[in-house]
């Protein structure tokens, strides 16, 4: 016989008694997301956090949270190809206030942009601006297609 714990007697109660089923969601709170003031609808959506319990606080739970949303939806318009990431910084009673974090495009944008017979070319430079921040910008550019770009008969010698 195996020398080890009893698992019956760790277990306790009685067998085959239900464990009492506790709502995660009870111990959450709501938290509303509002974007930066450049934008015109401030009120992106809602967030969940565990309550402040201990020494553990409800507020730093929620700072450094990045949320993605689609330009539309902050400026109230159609097109929608344009993904900014906003990162929470502050908690105020139930607001959580966000700043600029980073801008995407979407992957069926960028799927459209490339074409067969043109080649891809991607760069990406550092820059600091005046007020202090310091931005990677990517840049994408496409060569043209040009007229006979392309041959079909080739007149080739071997040597």
């Amino acid at each position: 016989m195996a020398v080890g714990k009893n698992k019956r007697l760790t277990k306790g109660g009685k067998k085959g008694a239900k464990k009492k089923v506790v709502d995660p969601f009870s111990k959450k709170d709501w938290y509303d997301v509002k974007a930066p003031a450049m934008f015109n609808i401030r009120n992106i959506g809602k967030t969940l956090v565990t309550r402040t319990q201990g020494t553990k606080i409800a507020s730093d739970g929620l700072k450094g949270r990045v949320f993605e949303v689609s330009l539309a939806d902050l400026q109230n318009d159609e097109v929608a190809f344009r993904k900014f990431k906003l990162i929470t910084e502050d908690v105020q009673g139930k607001n959580c206030l966000t700043n600029f974090h980073g801008m995407d495009l979407t992957r069926d944008k960028m799927c459209s942009m490339v074409k067969k017979w043109q080649t891809m070319i991607e760069a990406h430079v550092d820059v600091k601006t005046t007020d202090g921040y310091l931005l990677r910008l990517f840049c994408v550019g496409f060569t043209k297609k040009r007229n006979n770009q392309i041959r079909k008969t080739s007149y080739a010698q071997h040597q």
